[in-house]
């Protein structure tokens, strides 16, 4: 501690990022980052940017990256709001939407950044448990409150909901802002954005990181009502009016644009998600139904730190949550067909299997 902090510095809990090693030839499986490159397509894209052009601020607006996203998704590009990742677009809705006199919900088990925004800019919460299966439970939110926040898919548990539950949920909500953090949902749901159309109350939030293998870009987007958006307007322009840089934009322009390259990928991710989830049940494991590019797993018996370290012992990198009731699992994200072999062989020799 300083004497010249700021009050709130030392009340603050940060987010605790995966690891990213410096060992060469680890199976890196513990950032849930996709295995598979970005679109040949946005690499050319961000090459071309690379110029005399960068000495020019980016447009402030980002137009031609929410004209992309408009049209993708057949909406309006005054619904569109761009941020540098999702976790800034989530922060600016913790700031724009969720901070009300009644308190803020979401589940105790979930994204381990929504508890940090809250002690940064002072919200008041209740986390409201899952169900023995690891289920959100709707009749769970029907307390009174100022707000909603839900990662659909969970993290980490991979669970997700149908279009018809965040309907149910966002339609008894009328009066309260209800954002849907979508990070995996191209991995197997269903997305929302359509109910936007429909309620005003509605935000989703998307991200470039996952499904479209842009990570180290920064690249995220919700999509609303114009109300909505104009409030995060206010709130990045009072911050940071250059959020999206001009490679950031071109890149992600071109990676919403390449469907192909896009539903390419996903599915790959998707079948191999599926050889995992099968082979570790085999092997006596409890997987939780995923819908994202991960799977949420643990062996009764065995500690999950304990398999943790036996994992990175053989150069296999998992993720481990030392939490309530989740201590025992592991966070699996899906690599490549041969890096989940090498999982797969490498849980072998730290479980025995003969």
């Amino acid at each position: 501690m300083s004497k010249f902090w700021s009050p709130i510095v030392s009340s603050l809990k940060p987010y605790v990022a995966g690891e990213q090693p410096r060992i060469e030839n680890l199976i890196k499986l513990n950032t849930n980052e996709n295995p598979y490159g970005p679109s040949p397509k946005a690499v050319a894209a961000i090459a071309a940017e690379a110029g005399d052009r960068l000495r020019l601020y980016p447009d402030p607006a980002s137009m031609r990256l929410r004209t992309a996203i408009a049209d993708l998704h057949g909406i309006k590009v005054e619904e569109v709001f761009v941020g540098n990742g999702s976790d800034e677009v989530l922060a600016h809705a913790f700031q724009a939407l969720l901070k009300h006199d009644k308190p803020l919900l979401y589940p105790d088990i979930t994204y381990s950044f929504y508890p940090v925004y809250c002690l940064l800019y002072g919200i008041e919460a209740n986390e409201i448990p899952l169900d023995e299966n690891f289920l959100i439970q709707l009749s769970d939110y029907e307390a009174d409150c100022g707000a909603i926040i839900l990662p659909n898919p969970n993290a980490p548990t991979g669970i997700g909901l149908s279009v018809a539950e965040i309907e149910q949920l966002v339609s008894s909500h009328p009066d309260q802002p209800v954002v849907i953090d979508e990070a995996y949902i191209d991995f197997g749901g269903e997305s929302a954005i359509p109910l936007t159309r429909k309620y005003a109350n509605l935000l989703v939030v998307h991200t470039l990181s996952k499904s479209r293998s842009m990570a180290g870009m920064r690249v995220g987007f919700a999509i609303g009502q114009r109300p909505l958006i104009e409030a995060l307007e206010r709130v990045k322009d009072s911050f940071n009016s250059y959020p999206i840089d001009r490679l950031a934009e071109a890149g992600a322009t071109a990676a919403i644009e390449d469907v192909e390259w896009f539903d390419q990928t996903r599915s790959k991710v998707i079948e191999s998600r599926e050889r995992v989830t099968g082979a570790l049940r085999q092997r006596g494991f409890q997987v939780l139904p995923s819908q994202a590019n991960f799977v949420f797993a643990r062996r009764p018996a065995h500690e999950g730190a304990a398999l943790a370290a036996g994992l990175r012992g053989q150069s296999v990198l998992v993720r481990h949550f030392a939490k309530p009731r989740i201590s025992d699992f592991l966070r699996i994200s899906i690599g490549t067909a041969d890096e989940c072999d090498r999982l797969i062989e490498a849980i072998d020799i730290v479980i025995g299997t003969p």
